[in-house]
């Protein structure tokens, strides 16, 4: 710091020496008199002693190194002046010489007043790199190309030039504003379009882009991304507007581009304030609120000042989290976190004894389809009669709301899981019709980032180097965010009336090769090149293609844009009533072939793979002896493991 201040010390020096003597060599030709030279020595002490004063009064003596604007314009302006005006005073009243030309010191105080704005923005300059083939350092950084001239373009580039720390260099902006074509901003070139990307980054060596259009939807990004990952470079971009605090772009906000950015879709957004009038001040159970789904709506039920929020799970390490969470977050939100299993109808009841929960979002379930596949009995027993227990327990404690989530895999299913949501949807669909709660059913497609979702399971296969293993080059799968999935089923709670099935505007389906094909350029590897994709063929139960809707149940729109609801098909009570009685005696047995049997019956439209396909029997077979054989020793006549705990009254 010392020896900084006394390199501005001599600098400041050398410019009041230079704009003096320069003053002097201009007003007589660079013919200097040798009177002259005399008045010249004797002012100079002097004038140097003034003017550093003076400089020092003003502030001029920190900044001088990076940042320079107008208001340091203005006050080396007025500095000058007033060292100036102090000098000429001091010559006439003072040092009396005679002799001194009057335009002498009206030129030193210009020169003065140039040669330190100058310096000044020299240094700027040259900090910020607008000499590139002085600074030889700027070979060994990374070359970047930002996409959009704009406001954030212009400060991103500033913010690059500002901070010493960053190890790149800006080598143009892409606009397709044409009035911004062939225009410098920053001293940065418009090379051109977004359609030229692709031969601008091979033209000038680009390693990175960044995409500074903060207003940008997805869709407009997809294109821009695409040509990207064909060029080979990494992308980042900048947080949304709503992310940003007053117009501010830093390059701290700049992050890389994240599956979420190539879904090519808009996130849902809620009607805030009928949602607050739906929680604000209700007491809200969320079962399965420590899974996925479940602890993203506790944190967004949160938001809403419920009066208490109950989270039920039965996963105990995951649940103190989110408990941890939701406490240092919501510190005046009363939680309450509960184990149990939703299979156990006495600890249901006592839950909703003690808390008489208004609105009840079930969220728990089994959901992984292979696994499900293996564990028929489990499966029905926690999505079937699991649902049946707490809407059962909702409608006799007299909740207000209950809301369901289910899956596309309950359409159509081929597979054990999503029969037996469809089962759980048949049941609640059936109850709301002679309960004064209002149960409603939220069905969306797969959830980006969820534990055991696809987009995980392939971030860590590129991470050990590969494979990605597709099931089918043809797999197609809908997909939203997490907080979508949560917002939805939010709005939805808002606006049943009951027996709805709610469905979300979920876009064009997407190629699962295409998605596992896009994680892998995002993460700086070229499929097939650096890690190899392979297909190992549809596990039992799966589609190529999932559906939100059955044949027969039509849709109408909503009062929101992006939510749709679907006719409530009813079936006959005390028949679907007497299945899922028989269902719940085949699982407490372990009888794994007569619950796919009954599931048939409850859902008609379920079609497994074909039974005649030797494969497929083969797998049943094993399936059936791995639980069998793990669950014998604990079957005992009609009494099984999973028999109910006695009544507990009081859950604290």
């Amino acid at each position: 710091m010392q020896k900084r201040r006394l390199i501005i010390l001599g600098l400041k020096a050398a410019i009041i020496f230079t704009s003096f003597l320069f003053a002097f060599l201009l007003r007589f030709d660079f013919r200097i008199p040798p009177e002259q030279w005399r008045v010249f020595s004797e002012l100079l002490v002097p004038l140097l002693i003034i003017k550093t004063i003076v400089f020092w009064r003003f502030g001029l003596s920190h900044g001088w190194w990076r940042y320079v604007s107008l208001s340091d314009v203005i006050d080396v302006f007025k500095a000058n002046a007033v060292a100036s005006l102090a000098f000429m005073l001091y010559v006439v009243f003072v040092q009396g010489l005679p002799g001194v030309p009057r335009s002498v010191l009206i030129l030193d105080g210009v020169f003065c007043f140039l040669l330190s704005c100058g310096v000044r923005f020299l240094t700027r300059a040259f900090r910020e790199n607008y000499f590139p083939s002085l600074n030889r350092h700027l070979k060994d950084r990374d070359r970047v190309l930002i996409v959009g001239a704009g406001n954030a373009g212009q400060m991103l580039v500033r913010e690059f030039r500002n901070n010493p720390n960053i190890s790149k260099t800006v080598v143009g902006l892409i606009d397709d504003d044409p009035e911004k074509r062939s225009r410098r901003f920053q001293g940065i070139p418009v090379l051109g379009g977004q359609e030229d990307l692709k031969t601008l980054c091979r033209m000038h060596q680009v390693k990175e882009v960044i995409i500074a259009i903060p207003s940008a939807t997805r869709r407009q990004l997809r294109p821009i991304l695409e040509q990207c990952q064909g060029a080979g470079v990494t992308v980042k971009t900048l947080p949304g507007v709503g992310d940003l605090i007053e117009g501010r772009v830093t390059i701290q906000q700049v992050r890389p581009v994240d599956v979420e950015d190539l879904l090519g879709r808009e996130p849902v957004q809620i009607e805030v304030e009928r949602v607050r009038s739906f929680l604000k001040g209700k007491h809200v159970l969320v079962t399965g609120g420590a899974g996925s789904i479940g602890s993203e709506l506790c944190r967004q039920v949160a938001r809403f000042q419920p009066s208490k929020l109950i989270l039920f799970d039965n996963a105990e390490s995951p649940l103190f989290f989110i408990e941890k969470e939701l406490a240092e977050k919501f510190p005046d939100v009363p939680i309450v976190a509960i184990i149990g299993d939703v299979r156990y109808r006495a600890r249901v009841e006592a839950i909703f004894d003690e808390f008489q929960p208004q609105v009840v979002f079930h969220a728990a379930a089994y959901k992984h389809v292979p696994m499900m596949e293996h564990n028929p009995a489990e499966a029905a027993n926690n999505n079937v009669r699991g649902t049946k227990v707490v809407a059962d327990a909702a409608h006799a404690f007299k909740a207000e709301n209950f809301v369901m989530v289910s899956t596309d895999k309950a359409v159509n299913p081929t597979n054990i899981m999503g029969a037996t949501k469809r089962a759980a949807e048949l049941y609640v669909q059936d109850l709301s019709r002679r309960s004064k709660t209002n149960f409603v059913t939220v069905r969306f497609g797969n959830v980006l980032a969820s534990a055991g979702s696809v987009v995980p399971i392939f971030k860590a296969q590129i991470a050990a180097g590969g494979p990605v293993k597709v099931t089918h080059p043809e797999v197609t799968r809908f997909f939203m965010t997490i907080p979508e999935a949560t917002q939805l089923v939010l709005q939805a709670g808002s606006m049943g009336k009951g027996g709805e099935i709610f469905l979300l505007d979920m876009g064009e389906p997407v190629k699962i090769l295409h998605l596992a094909e896009q994680l892998i350029r995002l993460s700086g590897l070229t499929p097939y090149e650096d890690i190899d994709i392979e297909f190992t063929g549809l596990r039992p139960g799966e589609k190529l293609f999932e559906e939100l809707l059955l044949s027969g149940e039509g849709i109408t729109q909503t009062a929101h844009e992006k939510i749709r609801v679907a006719r409530a098909a009813f079936c006959n009570s005390e028949r679907l009533a007497a299945l899922i009685e028989e269902l719940y005696q085949a699982e407490r047995a372990l009888d794994l072939t007569r619950v796919r049997s009954l599931l048939r019956k409850i859902v008609p439209e379920y079609l497994p793979p074909d039974l005649k396909d030797p494969n497929y029997q083969n797998f049943l077979v094993e399936a059936d002896r791995r639980q069998q054989g793990s669950s014998s020793v604990v079957v005992l006549g009609d009494r099984s493991r999973r028999s109910e705990p006695p009544p507990n009254k009081k859950v604290g």
